[in-house]
């Protein structure tokens, strides 16, 4: 680690609370589906979008209104001992293999009236499977698309994290990180953190000089661009 970085002595863990989603245009659909449950048009829904639109949160919320079992390593053997009846999240339901454990899995579902939310980067009838029925499953699949939250939105998000933390910091500041920041919430979140460290550090009030540290921490943090 680099000394221009910031060791951190515990791991921040996002919150997924129904009081924490900031809602905006850009995930007003996905809400209302979300908010809608149990009336939805069928028993298999699913929310798409780009890392950090927020469709993790939203299936979170969702996955605490329905008791929801969450899924993870799905085979046939895992849908074979689920409960009928049952409400079940399946989160990055496009990273898995799209065989047959998803196929049978959709069917369990429909044939026993229970509950699915499956969340993707893309829509379902965009998926890639190999199992031709599973293709008619997915095309089949009402939801609703999150777009990456737009500008103001992130201004609307930041300014509900430094409140939750009890932050007074300049009018400016916003207005300097919102356009800066990429276009997700986990960014925002992180960004906040690393303000409110910076600030504790070097005892001072936080400001735009602080908030331009926390930027470029933040660059240094993100992944290298390898394209």
């Amino acid at each position: 680690m680099s000394s221009s970085q910031i060791p951190f002595p515990f791991e921040e863990r996002r919150s997924f609370a129904r009081e924490d989603f900031v809602p905006g245009a850009t995930n007003e659909l996905a809400l209302v589906l979300v908010d809608t449950w149990p009336e939805w048009p069928q028993r298999v829904c699913a929310l798409w979008g780009p890392t950090g639109s927020g469709k993790t949160h939203l299936a979170q919320i969702w996955r605490a209104q329905a008791d929801a079992i969450e899924l993870r390593d799905l085979t046939r053997e895992v849908v074979a001992g689920l409960p009928a009846g049952g409400a079940f999240l399946l989160d990055d339901a496009d990273m898995g293999d799209g065989g047959e454990a998803l196929f049978h899995l959709i069917n369990f579902v429909n044939q026993t009236s229970g509950w699915l939310l499956m969340t993707g980067k893309q829509a379902p009838q965009r998926w890639t499977t190999t199992v031709p029925d599973l293709h008619s499953r997915l095309t089949a699949v009402p939801g609703a698309a999150l777009e990456a939250p737009d500008e103001a939105l992130i201004a609307r998000v930041l300014l509900k994290l430094f409140a939750d933390r009890q932050l007074k910091l300049p009018e400016a500041l916003i207005g300097y990180l919102a356009p800066r920041l990429r276009r997700s919430f986990a960014e925002a979140e992180r960004i906040v953190v690393l303000i409110d460290t910076l600030a504790l550090q070097q005892k001072r009030n936080i400001s735009v000089e602080i908030g331009a540290q926390a930027l470029r921490q933040l660059e240094a943090e993100r992944p290298a661009d390898n394209g």
